[in-house]
Formats: C-alpha cells, structure tokens, sequence
C-alpha cells in the first residue's frame, strides 16, 4: 500500500510538472508576441518612422513568407523521431534564435537610410516569424502526445492559457514602463533594452518546458507516418478540422485587428494613455481569472457550445466599449465582460486542438498533428498578415499622423473601425461558422475506438 501511495504521488507530481512545464512555454511566447501585437505597429510608425502602406506591405509579405514556413515545419514534425520525441526538441534547438531575433526585431539602428531602414525590418521580422513558428507549433502539435485523456487536454490547455495571460499582463502592466525606464524619453532605445530583457528570460522558460514535458512512447504506433500526400489526403477526410481552420481566419483577424489597434483607440480617440494600460491589463489579467473557470465549464458544455456562449459574451463586451465613448468606468466594465468572453473561449479553441487529430487517426490511421497545427498557425499567420494589411491600409487612409496629439476626424473614426467595428462583425462570422462543428457528439467513441486500437498494439 505504502509503495502505490508513492507511485500515486509521483504520478500527481508529475501531471502537475508537466502542466506547469507545458503552459509556461506560452508564457515565454507571450513575453515576446504581446509585445509584437501591442506596440509593433506603434514602434514602425513612431520611431522607426515608416509610413503606413510601408507598414502594410511589409505586414503582408513577411507573413505570407511565415506562413509558408509553417507549412513545411508541420511536415518536418510530422517526420522528426528522436528520443526525445518528435515535438519536444524544438523548445529547445528554437529557445535562443527567437530571443535573438526578437531583441534585433526592436532594435532598428536610427542611422540607416530610409530604404536600408524598411530593408532591415523585412528581414528582422521574418526571421523572428519564423523562430516562433519553430518554438509555437510544437505546443499545438505536442498536446494529442502527451495525453490520451479529453479532461487532462483540456486541463493543459488551460494551465497554457493561464501562462500565455499572465505573460500578456505582465507585458501589459510593465511593458511600456520598462521601455519607459530604460529609454528614460528615448523609445528607441527603450524599446531594445525592454526586448532583450523579455528575449533571455523567454528562452530561459523554454529550456525550463523542454526538461519538463514528455511524450508518450506509443503515439507513433497508433497512426502511420505516411508521405505527405497521404497526410494532405487525410486532412481533405477531415471534416471536424476543416470547420475549425475556416473559424480560425475570423477569430484571429479580430483578435489581431483589436490588439494592434487598442492603443491608438486610447491615445487618439478617448484621448487618455493611461486607459490605454488599463485596458490592455484588463484584456490580459482577467482572461487569467475566466481561464480558471473552465475544467469546470467544460464539464457542463461541450466545447463547441462553451466556445460560442464565451465569444457572444466577447462581442457584447465590445459593443459595450462602442457605446461608452468617452466615459472611462462603462469603458472599463465593456473590457471586463469583452475580456471575460475572450479568456474562456481562447482557452477552449486550444483544447479543441487536439480532438481533429484524433478524428483523423480514427477515421483514415494517418497521424497528422504536426501538419495540421502547421496548417492551423499558418492560418493564423494569413489572419495576423490581414490584419496588418488592413491595420496599414486603415491608418494610411484615415490620415493618421504619428506622433501627432490631435488627428483629424477621418483618422479616429479609421481607428474605431479597426478596434471595435471590424472585430465585433469578424467574431460574429466566427460563430456561425462554429455553428457547423459537429465533433463533440462524436468523441468518446472516436476515443474509446482509439483505446481499443491502442490496447491491442500493445
């Protein structure tokens, strides 16, 4: 008795390990993409000086050049086998370049010409895509291995987003005080010193997820390693995923449009800084409060449900925003429920993950979790680079002078579009198309026939 006892803690110590190991992989992200979705935008027009159609081109081309790569790295996953597992050895071969690449990101050298300047930051910002391609799709790739268990999936997901919201806060709460303090008026130099900051300790995390994380040795044995067409064939089969890569387009287009936007909105529409860092702590801190809620939630809805009662609790939120124009406290309550819907509904998307991996290897024996997560950021990376686009094309148009106090009515309302008119229509598309996601009524057989396969492997 005494020796199951032991085994028994062990076990639970090593859950745990692994949960903290796994979602704190999302934290170093968050260090480093918070930073790219709140201020970037800001950074090329305020002090790299780029104008925004600049801005636009190079948002469209650098993620399409990603998104590319997403696709091959999901293959290369796919066919990786070492003792480490297939996914796991990219926290760490991926843990310094993305450091490097993200300090050099915010570093653009104020002594380069206009077209060496642009040039610069083509080549920065691809190579720092590219290295979190190499870091992020292991974590979606790696969540079908590291359990068999539907509840244990949706428990790692949720300790990830529980790290991914407490990196955003932190970035939130202190990301423009250190480039504050360390520019001390110079966000140029702010800004650089604030990344290479944030870059050591993100690769210091991933390190720390790789010794913490394991595969599990049969995952290999359940589907085949097949040629890629195969695996492409595969995905065709697929119809659960394909409902959810179409809802990834609109979900994440509003999510980065609102991002990029939210401290111009502030700034130049509501007229207070301040608010703009209270909102953006808001947005991050209380998705960490509503992510705590789902191992509970998802035991009372199932994941497709859970995800379109959050997402209406979201846009709600939004209007809220809209019709509190100036008034700070409505302002303030709009973020709260806005952030409560996006905690839970970011949550399950990435439990949802793993089920259309199971549902491929059930339904054609093909193991295609690297391509299909591949697929899925790649998607992402289509949304980030249309939203960049439109983010470039809306500022151009409405007129937006950076640096400027006082912007002309044609550049506020370019603004509001951008952070509350386009997300509430683009997250109200991603609904309907969650409408159509008939998965959940499906999945304990698709798990119990897999339990099966897998016992008999054995």
């Amino acid at each position: 008795m005494k020796l199951i006892s032991i085994m028994e803690t062990r076990s639970k110590l090593f859950i745990w390990r692994q949960r903290i190991g796994y979602g704190s992989a999302d934290f170093a992200c968050n260090l480093i993409w918070q930073m790219i979705s709140l201020y970037l935008l800001y950074y090329y027009t305020d002090v790299a000086k780029l104008d925004g159609m600049q801005i636009a081109s190079m948002f469209i081309i650098c993620r399409l050049i990603d998104a590319i790569t997403d696709l091959l790295f999901g293959y290369v996953i796919d066919k990786t086998s070492t003792r480490w597992g297939k996914s796991r050895p990219y926290f760490l071969w991926g843990a310094v370049p993305f450091a490097i690449f993200a300090f050099l990101t915010f570093s653009v050298p104020s002594s380069l010409s206009e077209s060496a300047t642009l040039i610069y930051c083509y080549l920065t910002y691809t190579g720092l895509s590219i290295m979190y391609t190499v870091v992020n799709i292991p974590m979606a790739s790696i969540l079908p291995a590291l359990t068999d268990d539907p509840q244990e999936r949706t428990n790692l997901a949720t300790t990830r987003q529980f790290f991914a919201f407490l990196g955003s806060t932190l970035i939130s709460l202190l990301g423009l005080k250190l480039v504050s303090f360390f520019g001390n008026g110079n966000d140029a130099v702010g800004f650089k010193y604030t990344m290479f900051v944030f870059g050591v300790v993100g690769a210091g995390v991933f390190v720390f997820t790789f010794f913490n994380v394991r595969e599990l040795p049969n995952r290999g044995k359940i589907g085949q390693k097949l040629n890629l067409s195969s695996a492409l064939v595969s995905l065709k089969n697929n119809g659960p995923w394909k409902i959810f890569a179409v809802n990834i387009i609109f979900m994440w287009i509003g999510y980065f449009l609102q991002a990029g936007a939210l401290i111009f909105y502030y700034n130049s529409v509501v007229g207070s800084q301040n608010l703009s860092v209270v909102v953006a702590t808001i947005m991050s801190l209380v998705p960490v409060i509503s992510n705590l809620t789902l191992p509970f939630l998802a035991r009372l809805y199932s994941k497709k449900n859970l995800f379109i009662i959050a997402a209406v609790v979201q846009i709600f939120g939004c209007v809220v925003i809209w019709l509190a124009h100036s008034n700070y406290f409505t302002i303030i309550i709009g973020a709260i429920i806005s952030a409560l819907g996006y905690g839970v509904k970011t949550s399950i998307y990435f439990s949802m993950q793993a089920d259309p991996v199971d549902y491929g290897i059930w339904k054609t024996g093909i193991d295609t979790a690297g391509l299909q997560s591949a697929i899925n950021g790649f998607l992402g990376k289509i949304a980030q680079a249309i939203s960049g686009g439109l983010s470039g094309v809306l500022i151009a148009w409405g007129g937006y002078k950076g640096g400027e106090l006082i912007q002309t009515d044609k550049a506020l309302n370019s603004i509001t579009i951008m952070y509350l008119f386009l997300p509430i229509i683009l997250n109200a598309i991603s609904v309907v198309v969650m409408l159509f996601y008939k998965l959940d009524k499906i999945y304990p057989q698709i798990q119990k026939d897999l339990n099966e396969r897998n016992h008999i492997i054995k």
